[in-house]
């Protein structure tokens, strides 16, 4: 069978909003609810783990009754970091489970299918999968250099953007979850990695951008607009 963690832990921070920024509406929709939905669009069958901190679990199933939500899915508690988090979703699948488990950003509301249908079938074939980007923009990396900083061009096309829902086989991610805590985790990829496994890239789409800052919120409506428009033509 296969699985998919969705985290769900931000504060809204850097949105400036008093909600978390994955319950922000967006086209009069939650911005999780719109990635559940992603996800169940893929499969009807895929199991759901949504990780989502005690404290916000509440507000969570208000938002469900109100816009009459109703898909299935299993709940686990957000922990201290990332890690935690994940780790405490991978608890919810048996440890002797066969196929491949995905985690994807509760604030990622558009991946696209095909994308998600590549990266499991990658990882079913290579034990790995993770969608990327190219770089648009020239990229310059700082060399600092006693009190002044110093900066150089580097090659674009030598860098990927990464982007989630990142793939695994459920033994290979449970086995490196089993692994102490370091703050070089900054994803699955890293924490994989640490094991000694090298990851395998996949195409990514450009749309499916991680919804932090109120400019990003003006993004997404205009995806939204943009898909129901071809939707109704």
């Amino acid at each position: 069978m296969d699985y998919v963690i969705i985290l769900a832990g931000g504060k809204g921070l850097r949105m400036g909003a008093d909600i978390p920024k994955q319950f922000l509406p967006i086209g009069g929709k939650p911005i999780l609810m719109r990635t559940i939905e992603r996800f169940r669009d893929y499969s009807p069958t895929i199991s759901i783990i949504l990780v989502l901190p005690e404290a916000q679990q509440e507000y969570w199933r208000e938002l469900c009754k109100k816009h009459r939500f109703n898909v299935d899915y299993k709940v686990a508690n957000g922990g201290e970091t990332r890690f935690h988090s994940i780790k405490n979703g991978l608890q919810l699948i048996p440890d002797d489970a066969v196929g491949v488990v995905g985690v994807h950003d509760g604030v990622r509301p558009f991946p696209a299918i095909d994308v998600i249908a590549d990266c499991f079938s990658t990882a079913r074939r290579c034990g790995t999968a993770i969608p990327v980007v190219q770089v648009v923009e020239t990229v310059r990396h700082i060399e600092p250099q006693l009190s002044a900083v110093a900066s150089k061009t580097v090659p674009r096309e030598d860098y990927r953007l990464v982007q989630t829902p990142q793939m695994f086989d459920i033994q290979l991610h449970k086995r490196a979850y089993s692994q102490d805590y370091k703050d070089s985790f900054t994803d699955d990829a890293s924490v994989v990695e640490a094991l000694g496994h090298d990851v395998t890239l996949v195409e990514g789409n450009r749309e499916n951008i991680k919804i932090t800052t109120p400019f990003d919120m003006i993004v997404a409506e205009a995806i939204v607009n943009s898909q129901q428009s071809t939707v109704n033509h």
